[in-house]
């Protein structure tokens, strides 16, 4: 009996759905977090009978055929990009963008990696480094006797040292934009990487058209809706039931003959 196998392609698809809102509402406070959504396709159909074919030698054309579904599959899992809210945090090194872009960031092997999440400190020589100690690209160095630094909204890194009114440059910031940022790869650790899916970089500076621009003191929050993850929750949990129940009934059909066999 086919509903069986169908029906648990649908628990199989509801169960990844789960799975995806299960991670959104983990990360519900994870910095630059976005939010995935499970997306799903139907699969190949059995053709009984074929539409528009004559139904006999020179007659009447067949309007409709008979076509029954196989089944669910899922097509994607897909990070949705949106603005995630700021938050103020008043630490100097904390970065946030408001708009498009991405921070470069350079990963273990030499890769250039990007992140969302602005949430950076200086390590012991002062270079401008992520929480996991991944360097910030093109690299920003601070002088380890700076008393403030400023980052202004175009990415331009100053650094006030001890006894002196003037701000010293320390660096620029750039951002890189994708065609598909969808595409991206994630990495865990706030981290995503290009792929041919994503097409390549394109570096530009902040404040530029189409690009972000960077608000010092801030962090952007994850653009998780709990209100909507609860909701998916609900409709996801309902699907996975109903598939349970036509499981049920196809087996319960299929005792009744085996009785009848008996």
């Amino acid at each position: 009996m086919k509903a069986l196998a169908i029906a648990a392609t649908g628990m199989n698809a509801q169960q990844t759905n789960l799975e995806v809102i299960a991670n959104n509402i983990a990360n519900i406070n994870t910095t630059g977090y976005k939010r995935a959504r499970a997306e799903f396709s139907d699969l190949l159909y059995q053709v009984d009978r074929m539409q528009g074919v004559p139904n006999r030698g020179n007659a009447a054309i067949v309007p409709e055929g008979v076509s029954i579904g196989l089944g669910v599959k899922t097509a994607a899992v897909r990070n949705v990009h949106v603005q995630g809210g700021l938050t103020s945090t008043g630490n100097q090194y904390d970065l946030a963008l408001s708009g498009r872009g991405w921070f470069q960031i350079e990963g273990a092997d030499g890769q250039t990696l990007y992140t969302r999440a602005g949430s950076f400190n200086t390590n012991a020589t002062g270079q401008l480094v992520t929480v996991e100690g991944f360097a910030v690209t093109p690299g920003i160095t601070i002088n380890p006797d700076a008393i403030e630094v400023t980052v202004n909204a175009s990415g331009q890194v100053f650094a006030r040292l001890a006894g002196q009114t003037e701000l010293e440059l320390a660096g620029q910031l750039q951002l890189a934009n994708f065609a598909n940022e969808a595409g991206l790869a994630p990495l865990g650790d706030n981290l995503f990487a290009e792929t041919e899916a994503s097409g390549a970089a394109n570096v530009g500076v902040p404040g530029d058209p189409g690009y972000a621009t960077i608000k010092q003191g801030y962090l952007e929050a994850s653009n998780v809706d709990p209100v909507k993850e609860i909701t998916e929750l609900i409709s996801a949990q309902r699907a996975y039931e109903m598939n349970s129940k036509v499981i049920q009934a196809a087996d319960e059909m299929a005792a009744v003959v085996s009785k009848n066999i008996r």
